[in-house]
């Protein structure tokens, strides 16, 4: 072991899950170094312990994992389980730190962030439980790069990533093992596999986009590999150090080749798309789009079709700012439902209580108690799942759904890269306003609340605090405001825009003309054109 001093470096905060910054931050001198050893002292140190450790292959993946083998060898940790070529997607190493009881993990990656060397970069640390870590942990890392004087290395050729079996680093084992094999061995036990096979063998078609990401030699072993699906399903299936210059954001937006080919009149008869690091989902069938909140709405209707979800569900869970459609589903079937701040590490209490099953994020990630992570690949074999089952398109599936429970029309607009300071001005007057707001008349709409989201947390009574800001209107109409936690640079605006409609005859209009006036009244509360100088949002999905 070598001890190298050093210093405190600024801007070491983690977001919604783990420090994103841009990758050449991560390359500076003693950056990635100082965060490693905070996560560690944050942990109560590496010696004795088992880490998993992998990311997506983004630029700069390989030579960060060898920077954790070696502080993890010197420090004393007992072993390291690392996937083959440095490669795993976030749910298959939540998976492993589950099956294999680690004491948590290191997972590389900025998720949808577009990679390269000038581009985004990332590292979080996972649980024990699989799950990302918590608010406790994650300010102590804070705290722990506030006052880092020195870090303990090792020096040592590099660690043979691409071979699997057995190696070590001074004391420590290193197992490099396929990433993919007991995601996928996982993935059949939950699964009705056979079914799925037949629907393939019996001509369905599907076009899986993998956005030259991680999921592409998961979605290739498991749908064409093992589900008979015919070659060429997979698409953009190998994984690249810049995601083949695109941004691997599964939305209508960044996978718009899936989407025009989902369009066209000789489409596939499903689609889907997963992100960077393989945790969140595009789900979308012949000619309709499903929106990620939709989509955990039809699955928790759905479950139950799936082997591994025979039984029922315990309860559900979504984040705030994630349309209220699984709600409905929730009291239609007398489940638990529950609603937290946004990130995924608010459900892992919930999840190891067994309070929930199924949780779900609008931001297109949803997953289930298997792991402690959101699955992309997941919520895409269920869909599948759920087609077999019932022989239904994705059409009529919307269809059925929204004629049962409604149907919650819903929007997120996303300003990009606004100036910090305008951001938070913004967001500051706002909240400055909330109690003149309740039985004011904006655009059409009448304020019956307004607040800003707060939660305490049901099994460890934890609160947390300013989640984000809400306006509901009468008539099941709301929108809220908050900052992005998972950019590199300025400020994301994201504006949550929904509408409640259950007469049967208004159910298959365009989203952003349904909520129109929810948009204008948006604007209006919130200043957003004039604040930020922008007459349209970057995004919207």
């Amino acid at each position: 072991m070598i001890t190298i001093e050093t210093a405190p470096i600024a801007g070491q905060k983690a977001g919604t899950s783990g420090l994103r910054r841009k990758t050449r931050d991560f390359m500076e001198p003693r950056f990635l170094e100082n965060y490693i050893q905070s996560i560690l002292n944050a942990i109560g140190g590496a010696k004795g312990k088992t880490f998993v450790i992998g990311g997506d292959g983004r630029y700069f993946n390989a030579d960060a994992i060898q920077t954790i083998l070696r502080m993890a060898a010197a420090q004393g940790a007992d072993a390291a389980i690392v996937g083959q070529n440095g490669l795993l997607s976030t749910p298959a190493a939540s998976h492993l730190i589950r099956l294999n009881k680690t004491d948590g993990g290191f997972i590389l990656s900025a998720s949808h962030n577009p990679g390269g060397i000038d581009e985004d970069f990332g590292l979080k640390f996972n649980m024990p439980n699989g799950g990302p870590a918590t608010e406790a942990v994650t300010n102590e890392i804070f705290a722990q790069t506030q006052n880092l004087t020195s870090y303990q290395t090792m020096e040592s050729p590099a660690v043979d990533l691409a071979t699997r079996g057995q190696t070590s680093l001074g004391d420590m084992a290193i197992t490099i093992v396929d990433p993919v094999a007991d995601y996928a061995a996982l993935m059949q036990d939950l699964f009705d596999f056979d079914a799925i096979r037949s629907l393939f063998e019996g001509g369905f078609r599907m076009a899986f986009d993998a956005m030259h990401a991680i999921t592409g030699p998961y979605a290739t072993t498991i749908l064409e590999d093992t589900l008979a699906a015919p070659k060429g399903t997979v698409r953009n299936g190998i994984p690249l150090p810049d995601f083949g210059g695109g941004h691997p954001d599964p939305n209508p937006i960044w996978a718009k080749e899936l989407m025009q080919t989902m369009m066209a009149d000789d489409a596939p008869d499903f689609g889907a798309a997963s992100d960077g690091d393989g945790d969140r989902n595009m789900i979308v069938g012949r000619g309709a789009y499903v929106t990620p909140s939709d989509s955990l709405a039809v699955i928790a209707a759905h479950a139950h079709r799936a082997p591994g979800y025979a039984k029922g569900l315990a309860g559900v869970a979504r984040s705030m700012p994630t349309s209220a459609a699984v709600d409905r589903v929730a009291a239609a079937k007398g489940m638990g439902c529950f609603e937290t701040p946004t990130g995924w590490k608010f459900f892992g209490t919930l999840l190891d209580a067994g309070k929930v099953n199924l949780c779900g994020e609008e931001s297109a990630g949803t997953g289930s108690d298997h792991v402690r992570e959101k699955d992309g690949l997941w919520a895409v074999l269920m869909w599948l799942n759920i087609i077999a089952s019932t022989g239904q398109s994705v059409a009529d599936l919307m269809t059925d759904h929204w004629q049962t429970y409604g149907r919650n029309y819903y929007s997120r607009h996303d300003y990009e890269a606004v100036d910090s300071a305008i951001a938070n001005t913004l967001m500051d007057d706002l909240r400055a306003k909330l109690p003149t707001l309740p039985g004011q008349t904006v655009a059409g709409l009448t304020v019956s609340g307004a607040d800003e989201f707060a939660y305490d947390d049901p099994v460890d009574g934890s609160h947390t605090s300013g989640q984000g800001i809400r306006v509901m209107f009468d008539a099941g109409a709301r929108v809220v405001l908050r900052l992005s936690g998972t950019g590199t640079q300025g400020a994301t605006i994201r504006v949550y825009l929904e509408r409640l409609e259950e007469d049967p005859g208004k159910l298959h209009q365009d989203a952003e003309t349904a909520l129109a006036d929810v948009i204008n009244a948006a604007n209006q509360i919130a200043e957003i054109a004039d604040r930020t100088g922008r007459a349209a949002p970057d995004v919207k999905t």
